[in-house]
């Protein structure tokens, strides 16, 4: 039997650690833990009963809405054969199945190959780990660095933390992970120099827009520039598509927009319609063919990688996409968004809003420097509306079966909460 409201959050803070939170005010006496105990579609309840649109599909992952019924009974199906068997040596059927269904998703077959792992994070460590070491055991060992870009974030595991380029996240990272070349733009791969170029093994980067450095839009067009780069310069190319993958741009994903393949993609969050963790990274033939050697083994791999219950939902969500017209129907939603941002623009105290798909950012001016942006959303709950912030900039990534009426309900919490807060 589940514990009342009360109990359920003295246990809470007597005995739980939560990611990105201060804790010091969680466990504050009067501070009331938010418990989600249910979920259909876009809208949450809590211990209270009370009812909240999602507006950040809990955190980026949500896609088709909570409850699905395609993906819960795909679940209990597969539940019915085999929830899960090592995948280190072993195969199972759904895996087989979803990787056929991953490499079908890019335009020739060009991304051929597909290593599961757990989450975003793991997803970028295979990359580089695959990157590295194939340059490595292809008598180029000097080829030890990876470019990656400022204000990037490409996860909190130890490799993938040094990759990004907001200190913040990198914590130790600094000290010990992968050797980073960080530019602040395409311009500044003109500057390499020939020992510089010598040295890349990789450029990873967050495609048409950059998450946690608060909704940054890339120039239209980088990618395809980029793209030119890394093969002239025959450099590896990775896409951290975790955040951007499955439709948030308006496509499935967002190298899409720019008819860019790269040589690795890793997918995350979205992959199982935000059911259960599992990622995937897609790579070449060629990266593949690097690795047939004697003593060139892939040593990399996590206790639940291609898990059969994170596949099945994986599967049953690609399903979804075909058979609803997911991606088709995006349009008049993010158009809907576009209209609605325009609205919150006008507001006193936003600097600026930006939209990428069904992504959307809202600057708030922050010269009280008393952490606008959390207030903000916290104001925003009373109107029903759950989200997080990125500092001082309000992110709304609604799951893209969201409704032009929830689109409202949701713009319209946001301009609440910002009056109430900012005056």
């Amino acid at each position: 039997m589940i514990p009342g409201p009360d109990e359920l959050a003295r246990i809470d803070k007597t005995h739980l650690w939560h990611p990105f939170t201060p804790m010091r005010e969680w466990c504050a006496d009067g501070h009331e833990p938010l418990i989600l105990t249910e979920a259909r579609g876009c809208v949450l309840r809590d211990q209270y009963g009370r009812e909240y649109l999602d507006g950040n599909s809990s955190i980026w992952t949500n896609i088709h809405g909570h409850n699905h019924p395609e993906v819960n009974a795909a679940l209990r199906e597969q539940l019915g054969r085999v929830a899960h068997t090592s995948f280190l040596g072993f195969s199972n059927p759904p895996a087989i199945q979803l990787a056929k269904e991953l490499v079908d998703l890019f335009p020739g077959r060009k991304l051929s190959r597909v290593f599961y792992s757990d989450d975003g994070s793991t997803a970028i460590e295979v990359a580089a780990r695959m990157a590295l070491q194939y340059w490595r055991q292809s008598g180029k060992p000097a080829r030890d660095t990876i470019i990656a870009f400022d204000r990037a974030y490409h996860g909190d595991t130890l490799g993938a933390a040094s990759l990004g380029g907001i200190s913040i996240f990198r914590g130790s990272a600094d000290a010990c992970g992968y050797r980073v070349l960080r530019v602040p733009g395409l311009d500044a791969l003109d500057f390499l120099t020939a020992d510089d170029l010598a040295r890349i093994a990789a450029v990873i980067i967050e495609p048409l827009i950059q998450g946690a450095a608060g909704m940054r839009l890339w120039p239209q067009g980088m990618l395809r520039v980029l793209e030119a780069w890394c093969r002239r310069t025959d450099t590896f190319l990775i896409f951290d598509e975790v955040m951007t993958g499955f439709g948030r741009t308006g496509k499935m994903f967002a190298c899409e927009h720019e008819g860019v393949v790269p040589d690795f993609i890793a997918l995350a969050k979205g992959l199982t319609g935000g059911y259960l963790p599992l990622a995937a990274t897609l790579t070449t033939e060629r990266v593949f063919d690097g690795f047939l050697g004697d003593g060139n083994t892939f040593y990399y791999g996590h206790s639940y990688c291609g898990s059969q219950l994170g596949c099945a939902a994986a599967l049953a969500s690609l399903r979804v996409f075909r058979e609803d017209h997911v991606i088709e129907k995006l349009a008049p939603k993010i158009t809907r968004l576009a209209g609605l941002l325009a609205e919150i623009g006008k507001l006193p105290h936003v600097i600026e809003t930006r939209q990428c798909g069904l992504i959307a950012a809202i600057d708030i001016d922050d010269a009280t420097g008393l952490k606008t942006g959390a207030r903000i959303c916290l104001a925003a709950r009373m109107h029903g509306l759950l989200t997080r912030p990125i500092l001082n900039t309000l992110v709304l990534m609604p799951p893209l079966c969201v409704t032009t009426d929830e689109l409202a309900a949701m713009t319209t919490a946001l301009r609440k909460a910002i009056t109430e807060v900012c005056g």
